[in-house]
């Protein structure tokens, strides 16, 4: 990769289905290009990459999908010299989603095509392309490409405690942290989340009402994963792991720093996964920032978790 001027960044997916219990992937025929590949696009300012993946996606296909586990980047030079990186997610394509689709020729996309990974791998005009298909074969082949998330968010940028004469669990996000609040909804609504639960303090229940408004869903207010109730012994985060993961329907936790990271380590213990140097990264999280951790609904408890991705304010341009 050449140094210099920043990266162009650049979102998409393998969209993929069962057909008689054999895998479809999706390819795309671009017009201007003349090529076949998976489809993708650029980050717009001021998005994040898994809200880009997701709005690409629909435009190039006219599906509306959530997104699975992510299957890293590829990393390659344009012909003007500027470096280009994409970042790829797996997503599973239901019937649903295939019935409302409507997509007709234009001049960016010519067809859309439907076809086994061995011939995806054969049509596809870049390498890259198909290394990114490989990942996916692969954790197809383990059993491991169905998935569902739990996600674990800490509230946006608050007002200090040195500043704030009320109970700690009354203090208010700043305005900053009110537009963190704004900024991480969409790209929390790109994984489809079905639960969204928050402690009671104030700073996160404000940091989760935007997505609660994004995506119609109600919010779950408990002391269990408060920060009071974690400095008090009173807590209950395992208990809360516990029903999010035997519910397997991707969830949104919405906690403090120091709770944060015992959540991300319950999930790790109840899926039996190895604790690793990337989930003790993946617990280093800044106001407004979040993990995800993609878990395998075949085998919820084998060293459970596919996929750690982490998300925030670095991600945006």
């Amino acid at each position: 990769m050449t140094s210099g001027t920043q990266p162009v960044l650049a979102a998409g997916a393998v969209c993929w289905r069962l057909v008689d219990g054999k895998a479809r992937i999706l390819l795309v025929h671009r017009a201007g290009h003349n090529d076949v590949s998976l489809p993708k696009g650029k980050l717009d300012p001021g998005e994040t990459l898994p809200q880009t993946a997701v709005r690409e996606i629909l435009e190039e296909t006219g599906l509306t999908v959530s997104l699975g586990a992510p299957l890293g980047t590829v990393e390659y030079e344009l012909p003007n010299g500027r470096d280009k990186i994409v970042y790829y997610w797996s997503c599973e394509v239901d019937d649903h989603a295939l019935q409302l689709a409507k997509f007709l020729p234009n001049n960016e996309i010519a067809a859309l095509e439907w076809t086994t990974i061995a011939k995806a791998r054969r049509k596809v005009s870049y390498a890259h392309d198909v290394d990114v298909i490989d990942r996916f074969a692969e954790r197809l082949r383990a059993g491991r490409a169905r998935t569902f998330a739990v996600i674990a968010l800490r509230h946006g940028k608050t007002v200090s405690p040195s500043s704030w004469d009320g109970p700690d669990a009354t203090r208010p996000l700043l305005q900053r942290g009110s537009d963190q609040a704004l900024t991480i909804a969409a790209g929390l609504a790109a994984f489809a989340p079905e639960k969204l639960v928050s402690s009671t303090a104030i700073r996160c229940l404000s940091t989760i009402a935007p997505l609660a408004g994004y995506t119609g869903l109600s919010v779950s207010a408990t002391d269990e994963i408060s920060q009071d109730a974690f400095e008090s012994g009173t807590s209950a985060v395992g208990s809360v792991v516990r029903k999010r993961l035997r519910k397997q329907k991707t969830s949104v936790l919405c906690s403090h720093g120091p709770v944060l990271p015992e959540i991300i380590a319950e999930v790790a213990k109840q899926t039996n996964t190895p604790w690793d140097r990337d989930l003790e990264h993946s617990t280093m999280l800044d106001t407004g920032g979040y993990t995800v951790l993609h878990i395998s609904r075949e085998h919820p408890e084998d060293g459970g978790i596919v996929a750690i991705e982490t998300h925030g304010q670095s991600d945006l341009q």
